[in-house]
């Protein structure tokens, strides 16, 4: 015979068991699906003609070398030149050596 002070497993306690059991299988292969599905090739390693305009740069190692020397060449213009961003509202892109003197005017003075 059992001994009496020891407890009988209760039927809740081995249904929550269960239950938990069948939650983490379905979270796992839920997790297997997503993560494991067919996923397009990252750019940098998908072939140039195989890849939309806007992402060949992205192709070669030259390539993306290429669009970085011309986005510091677009930047390093940008910086040393005037321009309207919005005439309407009166914001203008001014020479960064110029925006510095401004600011030093204009908290200098106070």
């Amino acid at each position: 015979m059992s001994d009496p002070s020891t407890p009988i497993p209760r039927p809740v306690s081995l249904v929550a068991i269960v239950a938990l059991f069948v939650l983490l299988s379905l979270f796992g292969v839920v997790t297997v699906r997503v993560y494991t599905h067919h996923r397009p090739a990252a750019p940098q390693n998908e072939a140039p003609e195989n890849l939309t305009k806007d992402l060949q740069w992205k192709a070669t190692p030259e390539s993306r070398k290429a669009a970085l020397l011309e986005l510091r060449k677009k930047q390093a213009e940008q910086a040393a030149s005037y321009a309207w961003v919005d005439q309407s509202k009166g914001i203008v892109q001014l020479p960064v050596d110029r925006a510095m003197e401004l600011i030093v005017e204009e908290h200098g003075a106070k």
